[in-house]
């Protein structure tokens, strides 16, 4: 079988699947039961429908911006349709892998079995990770100087689990910054360089046994770094409005539910999309698939102090709007491109998700 056939097939297999639901499940149904609050659940009817549309609206856009972003940064070579495969591929990867990991081995074959040469495709896939790192590198300061300290929460919260979060945030913060910083060296400055000292690093007797994947690594920057050259200012205008285009509108949705149920004023908006910019620079060192389980038990004392009561039902239909339908489609996409790019013969028998 194709070395990326079994790839795919092994990232996608129906455990992997499964963990990341029972993990989410286990912890909504936790934060119900543990105060008895399984009525809280009739909330969903006090909410306004409107703003219910309007988050389902955000999240349709948003992936629309996603599959725009891919389109461009691969010079239109894929079509809507195959930048739709792509997404729906790269989300599912994404929700069944930790956060610190991601979907990116995944994306970057799916790419290259779209017809996109391997070196080019590392290069899309490494830019899409420049770029999204570096929102989160120029807009978290942004959004501590905004709110002047209220970005951190303390609802629910000791003083110490308070110092513990922001301890976490700058931790995460700076490991983003570093490899991103890394990756714009290698990528943009000396990419042969870049090489060089990663196969020193792995000359030292502790760390020989990477040796050979340091310099597999090394030969991709270096052609992921060839292919970026010359491009023009209108392809990097593109890619970087695209980029803060969907990351607000990743952010804006969970505004639009959280004001299904409350009203909220224009300052609290702006408050609610700075804490989701910090949640979620939190939660990318979760270890857990897609953060699940982690998302569910941190999203109170984030959001708590504008819902109230209502705390517990939108971090459920967050989680049921944002994650649990990628796994979803993730499920119905597969089948179907595995057929596409490897060939129909015992599709059927090797992917049963």
């Amino acid at each position: 079988m194709d070395q990326n056939k079994k790839t795919i097939l092994k990232n996608f297999s129906p455990i992997k699947i499964l963990i990341p639901v029972l993990l989410g499940l286990g912890a909504t149904a936790w934060l119900f039961i543990k105060d008895d609050k399984l009525s809280d659940l009739k909330g969903i009817a006090e909410a306004n429908w409107w703003w219910l549309a309007a988050a389902l609206l955000v999240l349709v856009i948003r992936d629309l911006g996603y599959m725009y972003r891919i389109r461009s940064l691969t010079d239109k070579f894929l079509t809507w349709r195959n930048s739709l495969d792509v997404i729906m591929l790269w989300e599912f990867a994404s929700a069944i892998t930790p956060s610190v990991v991601g979907g990116t081995t995944i994306a970057t074959i799916v790419l290259n079995k779209e017809g996109i040469p391997l070196g080019k495709s590392l290069a899309y896939v490494m830019l899409t990770a420049v770029l999204d790192n570096m929102f989160f590198i120029i807009a978290a300061p942004i959004a501590l100087l905004a709110t002047q300290g209220d970005v951190f929460p303390d609802f629910g919260l000791s003083a110490s689990d308070v110092n513990a979060l922001k301890t976490a945030f700058y931790i995460s913060y700076s490991l983003i910054a570093v490899y991103t910083f890394v990756m714009i060296y290698a990528l943009f400055v000396r990419p042969r360089a870049f090489k060089w000292i990663l196969l020193k690093l792995t000359g030292w007797k502790l760390l020989r046994k990477w040796r050979v994947n340091a310099f597999h690594h090394g030969n991709e920057i270096i052609w992921a770094s060839q292919q970026l050259r010359g491009k023009d200012f209108n392809y990097w205008a593109r890619a970087v409005i695209s980029t803060i285009f969907v990351w607000s509108a990743r952010y804006f949705l969970l505004n639009c539910l959280i004001a299904a149920f409350t009203d909220v004023t224009f300052a609290e908006h702006m408050l609610i999309f700075s804490r989701n910019l910090i949640f979620w620079i939190v939660m990318l060192v979760a270890i857990t698939p897609g953060g699940a389980g982690i998302v569910e038990m941190a999203f109170p004392s984030f959001f708590g102090l504008f819902l109230g009561r209502f705390s517990n039902i939108v971090v459920v239909l967050y989680r049921l709007i944002t994650y649990y339908p990628y796994l979803i489609l993730g499920s119905v996409f597969l089948p179907r491109w595995v057929a596409k790019v490897f060939g129909r013969s015992s599709v059927e028998d090797e992917v049963k998700v």
